[in-house]
This record gives structure tokens, sequence and C-alpha cells, in this order.
């Protein structure tokens, strides 16, 4: 039996892989070898016709790769898939199962031995080993099979997700391919792909010893200089459009001249690496604190750092500037695609963005969004070099991008995009419309945001006030918890932009997957562990002093709400208040009028939903987490790829919670809010208005089609698919039932946005 270490070796170099068609040649090849096997060969499974399709192959003709084709119980390799187990076969040939094809030349190996990939339950494809001598193969054999097969389901997983594996099945029988991303921004896009900058990556940076210590330092100052004018530059290009865009290209100038990034590279410069080594070790450093946590938003700032890093990259390698001529609509693509390539560019000839890497909340998606570009996010690998110069759709509703389209499909996205156009035209009336049912039922109408440059998208959209403003980032970009003053003077700045509509600010919520570099905490499970109300109260004198920013930053607004994160017991909230009442009191020895605000809790901990009765008169309102909330009910890491499947928004339980609360604050009084990803889900805002719901909270570029769906219904409607929900046990039934309301509604093409 082959050995654990050739086993491991096997799993590390495929795992190290660039592309998926490398992964299947490394698996073929050393499996054939380290089983001594005449042939190896790897079938995949193709979604769309249900048959198993011959992508690699060690020992059989090549040119039969992409041309047999097996459907599921057809032929031995069909027989494996169909059943998902082992088959193990001396004499293949006249097995009643074997199919021939006589250009594989199959008839003249005998022994088979077959073993099914599963991935979470869904079959990906079929591993084969095949040998000339009639054989069955022994149980060693068949225990390696097997463990590779369950190993090479787990490599492929990504490529699953990203589509790169219907790009290959598809590639041997049509030009057209695709892949699939997150939706940066919604809308269809038609262009040239252009690769703004070329196509480096930190991938292509050695850690090399600097000869001379001075001249890197003086590369790293002027690619700092450079940056920093491309961003000014940027600004300026964005002067005349709608809305202070501006602010995204402000978030980025503090990322650039923060002292933590330039220390860091000027330390390790200092140290002995050349300037592209020093940047790559800081940027990584800097954005792995974010990209570790498990909230998407604070994730996405792990992504403006790295974004960053790769523009002063160019300027360290690159430094002279290609200029390219934008004659015809381009498709942006790149690992990253910054805001100076966005602004770089002739708005009415930008048709779309792809980045390999990031998310929805990105700055970069932020500003597609604000100009009104499809962008899709997380693409994964592309073959940059190739791509140049083709012709490809963006289809940010589904976060497909289709390459080298046919004909037939152009038209089809052409009329999509005509059709999107027009509906988009009709939300932007709703603007300063109220969020009301057909029959009198009001909502408020939130947005969740944490920097500075996120305040104007939430007011061009309509948000009427701030349901969560996550007041970690000022902690987080400091090498030491940051003064009262700093964060006064941010707060200030965030309340007296939404004044006089409310501002909902959640005190420090930090521990769990949100570390601070220099206060680190070590524990076995940080996700249940010290963190949010349980590490501040431990800490007055850090909490007294957010406190006191808080309420000095109020003063003649009077717009402060603050909300409280990871309750989970009465007591709690009584040693807030008292620590609320200290701060009130040394500001007003001071000489400041402050007032009390407003106070509420965060419903994420199950606990909380049972402590209602004994909170709602320490409270003026609560607010649901439905992220946590959901991963708590369901004991299910929505980060983890191997239960993440399990986390459901829409699961029966997490329903029958909601309601429950809504039930208990109605009965004392208390306002609810939602400001989880629920309430950017189309189909759920149905049940959430059913429930009474007071105000939904979620990012800026949701609200217009939410406040759609609002406006579209009455409250009977929603009542009643309430309680159909609450008598469902299955989230996929949940989930038909509102997207037919929906279609049967006319809001049909709020599900085709990937909303809901």
């Amino acid at each position: 039996m082959p050995s654990l270490a050739r086993l491991q070796r096997i799993v590390q170099d495929a795992s190290a892989a660039a592309s998926l068609d490398e992964i299947l040649r490394i698996l073929s090849t050393q499996v054939k070898e380290v089983m001594a096997l005449d042939v190896c060969s790897i079938y995949l499974m193709d979604a769309d016709s249900q048959e198993l399709v011959l992508m690699c192959t060690q020992g059989l003709d090549p040119a039969s790769v992409g041309r047999i084709r097996m459907p599921l119980g057809d032929g031995l390799v069909g027989l494996v898939g169909a059943r998902e187990q082992l088959l193990n076969i001396e004499d293949a040939p006249s097995h009643p199962n074997f199919h021939y094809f006589p250009e594989a030349h199959e008839d003249e190996y005998h022994a088979f031995l077959g073993a099914p990939i599963v991935h979470y339950r869904q079959l990906v494809g079929v591993l084969v080993g095949q040998q000339r001598d009639a054989r069955r193969f022994d149980g060693e054999d068949e225990a390696f099979m097997v463990t590779i097969a369950a190993h090479l389901a787990g490599i492929l997983s990504h490529a699953i997700n990203s589509g790169k594996v219907s790009n290959l099945l598809q590639s041997h029988t049509s030009s057209h391919t695709f892949v699939n991303g997150a939706i940066g921004s919604t809308g269809v896009g038609i262009g040239k792909i252009v690769v703004p900058g070329g196509s480096l990556s930190f991938r292509q940076v050695d850690e090399l010893c600097a000869l001379d210590k001075a001249s890197e330092l003086v590369s790293f100052e002027h690619a700092v200089t450079g940056v920093r004018n491309e961003l000014e530059a940027g600004r300026a290009q964005m002067e005349e459009t709608p809305g202070d865009v501006k602010a995204i290209f402000d978030a980025y100038r503090l990322i650039l001249d923060g002292a933590d990034l330039q220390n860091a590279v000027r330390s390790r410069i200092e140290g002995g690496l050349v300037a592209p080594a020093a940047l790559k070790q800081a940027i990584e450093e800097l954005a792995s604190i974010f990209e570790a946590m498990e909230d998407p938003y604070f994730r996405a700032r792990g992504e403006d750092i790295r974004n960053i890093g790769l523009r002063l990259l160019r300027f360290l390698i690159e430094p002279e500037t290609v200029v390219t001529n934008y004659s015809e609509p381009c498709i942006l693509v790149g690992e990253v695609v910054s805001v100076s390539d966005i602004a770089n560019i002739p708005q009415e000839r930008l048709a779309g963005i792809v980045c390999q890497q990031g998310s929805a909340l990105s700055h970069t998606a932020i500003l597609a969004s604000a100009l009104g570009v499809p962008a899709v996010m997380g693409v994964g690998e592309l073959p940059l070099r190739l791509l140049k110069g083709q012709q490809a759709i963006i289809d940010g509703y589904q976060g497909r991008v289709h390459f080298r389209p046919s004909k037939a499909l152009l038209a089809e996205f052409r009329r999509l995009q005509r059709q999107e156009q027009e509906f988009d035209r009709s939300l932007d009336k709703l603007r300063d419309l109220p969020a009301e049912t057909i029959d009198g039922r009001r909502l408020s109408l939130l947005v969740n945001t944490g920097l500075l440059s996120d305040i104007t998208p939430g007011l061009q959209k309509g948000a009427e006030g701030v349901g969560l403003y996550r007041t970690e980032i000022p902690f987080m970009v400091h090498e030491t918890f940051p003064t009262e003053e700093e964060q006064y003077q941010v707060y200030r700045k965030v309340l007296g932009a939404f004044h006089p509509r409310p501002v909902t600010m959640r005190t420090l919520d930090i521990g769990g997957d949100k570390p601070l570099p220099y206060f680190p905490v070590s524990e076995a499970n940080p996700y249940l562990g010290w963190r949010g109300i349980r590490f501040t109260l431990d800490h007055p004198e850090i909490f007294l002093g957010q406190l006191r920013a808080m309420l000095r930053a109020s003063v003649g607004m009077d717009n402060l709400r603050i909300l409280l994160p990871m309750v989970s017991s009465v007591g709690e909230v009584d040693s807030f208040l008292q620590l609320l009442d200290k701060a009130i009191g040394s500001l007003r020895e001071d000489g400041l009028e402050v007032l009390k605000p407003q106070v509420g809790v965060m419903i994420e901990v199950p606990s909380t939903m049972y402590l209602l009765d004994f909170l709602a008169w320490r409270l003026d309102f609560v607010s649901i987490g439905t992220n946590d909330l959901t991963q708590y009910l369901l004991a299910v890491d929505r980060n983890n790829e191997q239960v993440a499947s399990l986390f459901s928004r829409l699961h029966p339980s997490v329903i029958r919670a909601l309601n429950q609360v809504m039930i208990q604050a109605r009965e004392h009084g208390l306002e609810v809010c939602l400001c989880g990803e629920l309430a950017a889900d189309p189909a759920a805002v149905l049940l959430l208005v059913g429930m009474g719901v007071d105000s939904l909270s979620m990012n800026a570029y949701s609200l217009p089609r939410v406040k759609h769906v609002i406006r579209s219904v009455e409250r009977a409607q929603v009542e009643g698919l309430l309680m159909n929900a609450l008598r469902m046990s299955d989230e996929r039934e949940i989930r038909d039932m509102l997207n037919r309301f929906l279609e049967k509604s006319g809001l049909g093409g709020l599900i085709r946005s990937g909303r809901s």
C-alpha cells in the first residue's frame, strides 16, 4: 500500500496547483505512478447534462478527453457514479455494464478500480485506475483509491464553486465559457476585457535581500508618492460624479498614509529586504488581521489594504504607466481593480468590473455601485493574458461573467440590459418616498456602516438613519487604543452627516473574529469567549472613554442611540447603565449638557430571547443580529466550508425565533430593528413585514429594492405568508413559497437579482 507520506505529497502538490487542469494532471500522473497503474483517468460531473465527462487521463488516447461522456448508470464509470460506491472488477470487458469507446482503446485493459468523488453529498466525478492484466485489486489499493478520491473532492470544491469546472467542461464543446463570483454591483455589462496595469501579483514577489537599503527606502517613498498622486487625480476625476464618491478615495488615502503600513514596510527594508518583499510581508500581515474576521464588512477592509498594496507594487516594479486607449466599452479585469483604475476610464466607456479577489463590501464594489457599473467579485484565478481584448458579458444579478459569448447570448443580454435599466430608473423615483405597504404599514429603512466613506451612498439611496454603525475600525487601524478625542472626531462626523436622522452606534465589539493587533487574546473558542460587552465591561477605562466620546459627539444633535453587542444576561445591561450614568455625570461636571441617549441590545445570543420580559423596562429598543443569531441557533460556522451549506437564513427555527422575539417585543412596547443580511433579502422581507418589524438596516445598495417590495404588498398578504411559513418544516419550501409570491406580484426581477 502507498505510504501516508506519498498520499500527503500528492494532496500537497495538488493543493498548490494554480489551475484545475494542473490539479487533474498532478493527481492522475502521481496516482498512476504510486499505484503502478497502466491507466489513471478522472471524470467530472457535468451538472447541466448529468453526464460524467473524461477530463484527464494518463494512459488512454488524449484525443478522447472531453469526448467520452457517460450518463449516470451507463458504463462502468456511470455505474460508479450512480451508486456512489467503489467498483473493483477483475475483467472489465466481460462486465455487462462495460461500454466500449473505440477512440479510447479501453478493451486493452482488464482490471478496473473506480472510486466516486463526492463533496458534501454531491457527486463531483469518478477516479478510475486500470491495468492490462486481469486481476482484482487488493484491499490496500481500494483503501488508497477511496482516500485519494475523498481528498480530490475537497481540492476541487473551490474550483466547483467558482464555476471553473463548468468552464473546463464547456471548453471542449464550445468557445463560450463562464465563471461565477460574488455580486459586487448589479446590472448587465458588455464590453472588451482590459487588464489594468498588467497582471502583477504578490505571488510573483520573491523575498530577496536588499543590496542597498537606502535605495530601497527611496523606491518605496517614490511609490507612496505615486499612489498618493493617483488617488488625488482619481478624486478630481470624480468631481462631477453624482454623490460624494470622493470619500472612497479619502478612505484609501487614510490606508496609504497610515503609520501602521508605512512603518511596517520601512522596518522590513531596514531589516534587509528589498522593497517589494517588505511590502508583501507588511500587506499580508495587516490584511490578514481583517480577513480572519467573520463579519464580511471587516473582511472587506482587508481587501482595501491589498488593493493599496498592489498599487504600490506596480510603482515599485513598473514605475512607467502604460496609457490605454479606451475607444469602446470595456470591462476591467484583474486580481483586484483599484479605485484609481476605475477613475482612469471615461465613465461612458466603463461597462463593468471583474475582480479575482474581493467581496461585495469592498470599496471597489461600493464605487461600482455608486457609478451604476456592474461588478462581480472573487471569481478566482483567470488567465488574464489570454483574456485581454476578448469580449465578455457581466451578469451582475447572478454574479456570473461570460467569456466569448455567442451572438444569441449577446442579443439576449442586450435585451436584459435595456429591461433592467428601465427597472432601475423606476426605483430612483422611490428615494424620497416612505417604505410603506399599500395599506399604510410603515417601516424605517436604515443603513449599516462603519466608515465615513460609506455615509454618502446611504443618504443617496434614501436611508432614514443608521441602524448599525460599527465602531471597531478606529480601534483596529491604530497601534494602540484610540484616545477619547480621536473617537470623538470620527463619531461627530457620522452623527453630523445623518443629523437629524438617528444613528445607532454599536459599542466596541472586539474578540472572536475581530482581534486587536496590539491587544491579543488567546482562547480555545473565541466565538464563545471574551468578546463584545464582556470585554468592555471588564475594561471600564476603555469603555468609559468610548461612551464619553459618543456622548460628546451627540451634543447639539441628540440623534445618538447606543447598541450593546453580545449581551447574554440582565446583569450586563445593569452594569452598562451604571457606566453610562457615570460617563454622563463626568461630562456634566465638565460643563457639557449631554442628554441620555436611547439604549438597546443586540439579540444575537439565543439566551437574550428569553430575557426580554426582564430587559424591557431597562431598554428603548432591541436590534436583531440575524447573522450571529442564526449561527448560534443552528450551531453552524458559516465560514467553515464543511458545514456552511447548513447555514440557512430562512431555516424554520430561525423564522420561529424571530417571530417569538417580535411577539414579546410587542407585549412590552419595545421597538425592533433587524440589521443582519436577512434585511436585504427581498423574499425574507415579506416575512419580516408580516411579523411587524419596525425597521430594517442593510447595505445602502439594497435599500431601493427592499423599499420596492414593501410598497408593493399589503399587510394582510404578508401576514398570510408568515402563517404559512410557520407551518413549514423546510427552508426550501419556505423560499419557494416566497419566490412564487414575488413572481405573482410582478416582483420576479428581484429573484433574478440574486438577493432572494
